[in-house]
Order: C-alpha cells, then structure tokens, then sequence
C-alpha cells in the first residue's frame, strides 16, 4: 500500500497513529470506529476511520475497503468527501477523511421530518453534480441513502461511503443494493407528511 500525502500538501509521507492528537468519537460501524483527530504538526483536522482488520478479513471484505481507498484516492469533486490519506498497523487500517461537521443528512430529517423545497433542491442538485461528476469517472456509487450524505460546517452536501462503489468503465451494473431502498420513508410520521403534501397540491390543482 501507498501512503498519501497531508491535505496541506501534495508531498508523499507515511503516517501513524502517534502523529495525531485523538478527539472525540464521532460513530461507529460494522468494522470499526470514527474519531476526529487533530494532526499534530500542522494541526488539520480530519475524520479518522477506524477499520479492525480480523473484522474485515472475518467477513470478507478486504477487497472492498481496497476498492473504495483506490476510487477515493482519485477524486477530486467538491460534493465528495476527500480521502486525505491513510495507514495501517499489524491489527488496524486508519482512513484520513474530510471531517464533516453537520453529520449525517438522515439526522437532520429525522430532527426536521421534511426539509423545504429550497434547501431539498440544493441537497438535489448538489447529490446531481456528484453523482454526474463520479460516473464521468465511471465510478458507481450504489449505495445512495441519507446515511451516506454527509453535511460541512456550511451545509455543503458530501457523497460518502463509497464500500460498495465500483469503477466499471464497459458494464451496466444492475444489483440492487443498500437498505431497502430508503426505509426511513415508511416511517409512519413521514407517510403521513407525505400523504398531507398529496393531498394539499391535489386540492389546489382543482
């Protein structure tokens, strides 16, 4: 494995653990944990991602997290999180990421149930430019879920999470894939904001 250089400069340089100053724990998954972490020379700040490798290894996926590093390590788009860099040791692999103050997109719905036309327009049209951007570079998500979309500090939309992506340049990729496609929408009190939005542009149609 290659090691990335800092977000402060294209230079090549190998990274550890003792190079950062560990902040507090931001999530967790299936394989690991994410902390904000602080570089302790020039004192950026970044999301790290921390993967167990018997946990990748256990089920299997240690191509996927080799596939997603390779995909995130070249590109470059506003609207994706930026893999800065990453290392590992005998028990763990570290990801530096883009440290995405707002959260999750799937929080903030939750908290608000629907979001305004204007601000679900510029989430759109944000996820759009993205998406546009990554299937230029034959680069397939398929994985799109407010999970996955990350907020900055200025409410800037952040593709993330790209473990089931794949670079396909001469194929159609059909697998369905994610969670069920967007259980949060069944959710009762969203059917029933949906159903009242329904009915409202019904009504001043007639």
């Amino acid at each position: 494995m290659a090691f990335a250089g800092s977000p402060s400069s294209g230079k090549q340089r190998e990274w550890c653990l003792k190079d950062f100053e560990i902040g507090k724990r931001l999530g967790r998954g299936k394989f690991g944990k994410v902390y904000l972490v602080r570089e302790k020379k020039k004192q950026f700040v970044v999301a790290l991602k921390v993967l167990w490798k018997q946990s990748l290894i256990k089920h299997n996926v240690e191509h996927q997290l080799r596939r997603e590093i390779e995909i995130l390590a070249n590109l470059r788009h506003p609207n994706v999180i930026r893999l800065y860099g990453y290392f590992y040791d005998q028990e763990k692999v570290y990801l530096m990421l883009e440290f995405c103050a707002g959260g999750e997109v799937f929080n903030h719905l939750r908290a608000a149930e629907k979001f305004d036309e204007r601000r679900s327009a510029r989430y759109i049209s944000s996820l759009a430019s993205a998406l546009h951007y990554c299937h230029k570079k034959h680069v397939i998500h398929r994985d799109i879920k407010p999970e996955n979309l990350l907020l900055d500090h200025k409410d800037n939309i952040k593709l993330a999470d790209f473990g089931w992506s794949v670079h396909a340049p001469d194929s159609r990729r059909t697998t369905m894939l994610g969670k069920h496609l967007f259980l949060f929408l069944l959710s009762k009190k969203t059917q029933k904001n949906l159903e009242k939005e329904s009915a409202k542009r019904t009504d001043s149609k007639r």
